[in-house]
């Protein structure tokens, strides 16, 4: 059994090598404990990135995105990640042996995040994330990277509305545990779909 430890060194490497495979320049922060784990030379632009390692469940990668930690006393502090900190959101699945490459519009502010592997039983489209379409070679080795994944974000918007649903909160959290997190009982399919829920009124 992979330590949290370990998952995350894991992640860290699989995307590193995946990018330098493609043509990248890939750096790393000297000193540990910042808000993103590697650099990487789009070619347009160096973007900060946060690596996440991505589990599968069923057809739906879910990958955590926030931070966990330890304060004095023993209790864990959980924090999200903001666009001010952090460019992208890049997670590895073991089970895929694949990495992906997110934009804050999928994970700012949010507990967890979902990719659909294969369609959904009732083939529903509507506000899907599908992973296919954030696989890091295709995203990260096209031309204009960073834009077209805003494209393809403002794409499902206008499907969707005028924003990925459950993107845009009814209230400005004050902490991260006011966030919902999926339930046991929530199909994955509905999941990868809704990224957050309510919970007593609170989204």
């Amino acid at each position: 059994m992979l330590s949290t430890d370990q998952k995350g060194n894991i992640a860290e490497a699989a995307v590193a090598l995946s990018a330098a495979k493609l043509g990248f320049d890939v750096y790393r922060p000297i000193t540990e404990g910042g808000r993103y784990d590697l650099i990487i030379d789009s070619g347009e632009r160096l973007l900060r990135v946060q690596c996440k390692w991505a589990a599968r469940h069923g057809d739906v990668i879910v990958l955590r995105s926030y931070s966990a930690r330890r304060a004095v006393g023993g209790k864990q502090i959980n924090r999200h990640y903001t666009r001010d900190e952090v460019d992208m959101f890049a997670a590895y699945s073991q089970d895929l042996d694949q990495c992906y490459l997110l934009p804050p519009e999928l994970w700012e502010r949010r507990r967890y995040v979902h990719l659909r592997v294969s369609p959904t039983l009732n083939n529903q489209s509507r506000g899907i994330h599908w992973a296919k379409d954030f696989e890091l070679a295709a995203t990260l080795a096209g031309s204009g990277a960073v834009a077209q994944l805003g494209e393809r974000l403002a794409g499902s918007q206008k499907v969707t509305g005028s924003s990925p649903v459950g993107s845009t909160p009814s209230a400005e959290p004050h902490c991260l545990d006011d966030l919902a997190e999926p339930g046991p009982s929530q199909p994955l399919e509905e999941a990868a779909a809704l990224p957050a829920r309510r919970v007593n009124g609170v989204l």
